[in-house]
């Protein structure tokens, strides 16, 4: 069994750099974070394989600067895994490809079931791939040696795994509409932050109450502001559950807050004292937050019939529609249109709805233009016929 190691040094990172500037092909690229056990969403290690020069480890934090690597590989097309997961953390530390193939995405559009790397690794290439340190937290230093073959064998196989899938995806007539998805998710720009980011906090919508609601605020910025400080992930602090179950209690003392028997995490006793001043914060402000987020952000569809019944109409119709072409091209639908944006165009669709109208609206919801060609008359027409379908009003109050 080969034997890896982990690039952390100026001359190792020096030789590694020129092999794999020096190799054939595209290069397989995978970043191993430590999510759940810290704060950051930084890479611990970037692992590259090029054919002609092998695998090398790089350790970003001990490394530093690696725009030599930039430069290295930067122009060669990029093989990545789930590249949406990556690419940020990469980024960060000065690595940004010009053009990826993404082997999740691919599989993804040529129809298969289960997309995880170690399933598609088996179903094309006939190799099994354990996947037991996928969890792992990779801020570990040393980082144990079966972690470092199991980091290995991700990028090692990508090469061979993308050369299966493109010969699929010809098959299939499909390499142009890869090609979009690629480029879209590459020059995709980040999510904005949340305006309200507490309001993801598992098991809000169970908490009922104004000041209920500003004490899982203040508990939930308290926690953020630790974590951060500590660079921990902050479930690992305090988690989800024991927040709202504060927020529903609301104990009176710093006494009964110790007591709560579901007031659990490495920190809720040691940092007794500031989990106790955000309870009080949200017990007295006046600053209450308002029982739901405002936004541009539509009701879910099983209000519609009620709010919105001729929008239900059209939604029924097209999702109909949509999901019929969807089996048609052997792909998930949400592959071949963004619900939300199915949903957004059902709920407030042009004036007057016709293929132009619809196409015009997709490409400013920054559909793609095959998903556009593939969709927007088969929506146009669903609209349309819902249009003139009856629709049951909602029953009177009286």
């Amino acid at each position: 069994m080969t034997e890896y190691h982990v690039v952390d040094t100026p001359s190792e990172y020096s030789r590694a750099v020129e092999a794999l500037r020096a190799g054939t092909g595209p290069v397989g690229v995978d970043a191993e974070r430590a999510s759940g056990f810290r704060y950051s969403q930084r890479a611990y290690l970037i692992q590259m394989f090029r054919r002609d020069a092998g695998v090398f480890l790089f350790d970003p934090p001990a490394l530093g600067d690696l725009t030599a690597l930039q430069d290295a590989v930067g122009d060669v097309p990029w093989i990545l895994h789930a590249a949406s997961q990556d690419l940020a953390c990469l980024r960060e530390v000065g690595l940004d490809p010009a053009t990826i193939f993404d082997t999740e995405l691919g599989a993804r559009l040529l129809g298969f079931p289960r997309v995880g790397l170690a399933t598609i690794v088996q179903e094309l290439l006939g190799i099994h791939l354990a996947k037991e340190h996928s969890a792992a937290d990779w801020s570990t230093r040393p980082l144990p040696a079966p972690w470092l073959t199991y980091a290995a064998l991700d990028v090692e196989l990508l090469v061979d795994l993308m050369e299966a899938e493109q010969e699929l995806l010809l098959k299939d007539e499909k390499q142009e509409i890869a090609a979009q998805e690629f480029a879209f998710e590459l020059s995709r720009s980040p999510k904005p932050a949340r305006n309200e980011p507490w309001r993801r906090l598992s098991g809000v919508h169970s908490i009922r109450g104004l000041r209920n609601l500003a004490v899982a605020r203040e508990l939930w910025h308290a926690r953020d502001e630790l974590a951060r400080s500590k660079d921990i992930a902050p479930g690992r602090l305090l988690p989800d559950a024991s927040i709202t179950a504060v927020a529903k209690t609301l104990p009176g003392s710093k006494r009964e807050l110790a007591a709560l028997r579901e007031f659990t995490g490495r920190a809720s006793r040691t940092e007794i004292d500031r989990w106790w001043d955000a309870v009080s914060r949200g017990r007295t402000t006046d600053d209450l937050p308002v029982l739901r987020s405002s936004g541009e952000s539509i009701p879910p569809p099983r209000a519609w019939p009620d709010r919105n019944p001729e929008a239900s109409e059209r939604l029924r119709a097209a999702r109909a529609a949509v999901n019929a072409r969807a089996e048609e091209l052997r792909m998930p639908v949400e592959n071949l249109l963004s619900p939300e944006t199915l949903r957004r165009l059902a709920w407030s669709p042009p004036e007057t709805v016709d293929e132009s109208t619809i196409t015009a609206a997709m490409q400013e919801a920054d559909a793609r233009p095959w998903q556009v060609r593939a969709t927007a008359g088969i929506v146009a027409a669903a609209f349309v016929e819902a249009g003139q379908s009856p629709v049951e009003p909602p029953e009177s109050a009286s």
